[in-house]
């Protein structure tokens, strides 16, 4: 089948359906998926999504992203992410986003490695509360064609520009013709035993870009999340998010003592449980929620909650046995601070795409945000237009 479109969108994370939603309404875009339209990783984000609250916290809060990623991020991709947070937030709202609040205003939480609470949320359900708005506006757009269930197998190359896509569906094979090309695809954790990812997510962006000599960086960057449930089923992990540990959940060995400070970054926590593993010759580490309140727990956590009832755990009762487990992807398809690649009218956005923001780890509750940000720019982009003469949309806003 032959398509042709203005705009063709790989992927219905926040990455692609934020990109999407900033599109010039009058370009016909095709939006494709691998699976359905929920099946994205970010449906899967519990914790939340940062957000700059006042300059006064610009520099803890560039600090804070810094050394988590080893200061290996690059600078001017993490002065852009910060800068831009509080219009992302903005828009988010305007979109019908229900972020916590108390006595009337935004309520903030805090995770790992963060030197204070500046993460908005929605329950633990802060990933599904984004995309499902999104998703909500994206289905509205009268100029967006939408195919479930269809895999990228190639892009399509002409003189070295990018001018559109090669897909497959149950129907045959699709011939995606467009100007421009966004790929939002998600990272690489379908190729792992144990992930957090959903198991479809396995990089086909990344491979593609990569066979045809599409500049890729930090390939050997990926984060491994310190707390994801133990079990003994196979298929995608259950995380447990950071921000638990963020309200005063502990980690115990197998003797019930704490071994390593909670909030300290991922990639340092994981390498204690491993170690504690090793040393007590176990399979998982406990996770204790008994010091937070009831209330709390119930309020903030009853997906938390709910899962681990499931699994036979009461969590305001009883520790929790948990282990590492793959979860994101640093690296990827190397980007410009408008997402584009190093071929002509490529772009990436989200895990597929590596801006620098992360270096070699991330900070909690940064990647939403990072792929919003980054989504808008390659959107505003491909218009022609700066960020600050961005078309007007009716979707009301809210004074941060």
């Amino acid at each position: 089948m032959e398509i042709s479109a203005d705009i063709v969108v790989v992927g219905t994370g926040v990455g692609g359906l934020f990109s999407t939603l900033w599109l010039p309404e009058e370009k016909q875009v095709v939006l494709i998926t691998k699976s359905d339209l929920e099946s994205s990783d970010s449906f899967l984000a519990q914790g939340g999504i940062c957000v700059l609250r006042d300059e006064s916290d610009y520099e803890s809060f560039f600090e804070d992203t810094m050394k988590a990623g080893h200061y290996e991020n690059r600078k001017e991709s993490v002065d852009l992410m910060i800068r831009n947070s509080r219009e992302i937030i903005g828009d988010l709202i305007g979109f019908g986003v229900d972020f916590e609040q108390e006595d009337g205003s935004l309520k903030y939480t805090r995770e790992g490695a963060h030197s204070c609470p500046r993460i908005l949320f929605h329950k633990d359900i802060t990933g599904k509360e984004i995309t499902s708005k999104l998703l909500e506006r994206v289905r509205k757009q009268k100029n967006v064609t939408i195919f479930e269930y269809t895999t990228m197998t190639d892009i399509i190359e002409e003189d070295g520009k990018c001018t559109g896509i090669l897909a497959e569906n149950a129907q045959g094979t699709l011939c995606i013709h467009a100007s421009d090309t966004i790929l939002a695809s998600g990272g690489i954790g379908g190729t792992y035993q144990h992930s957090t990812n959903f198991p479809h997510l396995t990089g086909d962006a990344i491979r593609i870009a990569k066979e045809h000599g599409v500049r890729l960086e930090h390939l050997d960057y990926v984060q491994i999340h310190p707390t994801t449930l133990y079990s003994k089923k196979p298929g995608r992990r259950f995380l447990i998010s950071e921000s638990v540990r963020g309200e005063g959940a502990v980690l115990y060995n197998k003797d019930r003592e704490r071994f390593v400070n909670e909030l300290l970054p991922r990639d340092v926590v994981t390498k204690a449980i491993h170690e504690e593993m090793e040393k007590d010759g176990t399979d998982y580490v406990w996770l204790s929620m008994e010091h937070i309140p009831k209330e709390t727990i119930l309020g903030h956590f009853p997906n938390i909650y709910r899962r681990c009832l499931e699994e036979g755990y009461d969590v305001t009762k009883e520790c929790i046995p948990v282990v590492p487990a793959q979860h994101y992807f640093m690296g990827g398809i190397w980007v410009d601070l408008d997402s584009r690649t190093s071929m002509e009218h490529l772009y990436a956005v989200g895990e597929t795409s590596c801006n620098g923001v992360h270096g070699a780890n991330r900070l909690a509750s940064n990647s939403l945000l990072e792929s919003l940000v980054f989504a808008k720019r390659a959107a505003t982009k491909i218009s022609g237009e700066s960020m600050k003469k961005c078309r007007e949309k009716t979707v009301g806003s809210e004074d941060e």
